[in-house]
C-alpha cells in the first residue's frame, strides 16, 4: 500500500460485502482517512454487539426509508437482511409504518405557521375590501 494512501478497512469491508453507498465515493476519493473515521463511527453500535443482528437491520430499514433519506439500494438491502435474518414481513411493515410517521412534521410544523401567516393578512385584507 502506498504511503501516502491511508488503510481503510471498514471502507474496504463494505464494498466486498456489496454494502458500499456510491454517494459515499467522493468523500472517500477527496479524504479516505476521514471517510474511515466517519464509517468507524456510524458502524460502532452496530458492531458493538448491544443489539441483534435483525433490530440492527430493522433500523437500517427505517432510516433508509424515511422521508429524509430514500435511499431504495439500502431499503433492498436490509429488507433481504432482515428477511435473511428471520424478520416476517408483519415486522418490516410495522417498521416501515413505525418511520412513515416522519412525514406528519411537515403538517405539524406547515399548518400552523400557514394559519398564522393568513390571520396576519387577514385585517389588510378585510380592509382593502372595505
Amino acid at each position: 500500500m502506498s504511503a501516502s494512501r491511508p488503510a481503510t478497512p471498514l471502507c474496504d469491508r463494505l464494498r466486498a460485502a456489496g454494502e458500499w453507498n456510491p454517494n459515499w465515493q467522493p468523500s472517500y476519493e477527496l479524504d479516505p482517512a476521514w471517510t474511515e473515521s466517519f464509517m468507524a463511527m456510524g458502524l460502532k453500535p452496530m458492531l458493538s454487539g448491544a443489539l441483534d443482528a435483525k433490530t440492527i437491520e430493522f433500523i437500517a430499514i427505517a432510516v433508509d426509508a424515511s422521508c429524509t433519506h430514500m435511499y431504495a439500494p439500502g431499503v433492498r438491502r436490509h429488507i433481504r437482511k432482515a428477511l435473511d435474518l428471520g424478520a416476517t414481513q408483519e415486522e418490516i411493515t410495522a417498521v416501515l409504518q413505525c418511520v412513515s410517521v416522519l412525514g406528519i412534521h411537515t403538517m405539524s410544523l406547515g399548518a400552523p405557521i400557514l394559519q398564522e401567516e393568513l390571520a396576519a393578512r387577514a385585517p389588510a385584507t378585510e380592509a382593502a375590501a372595505l
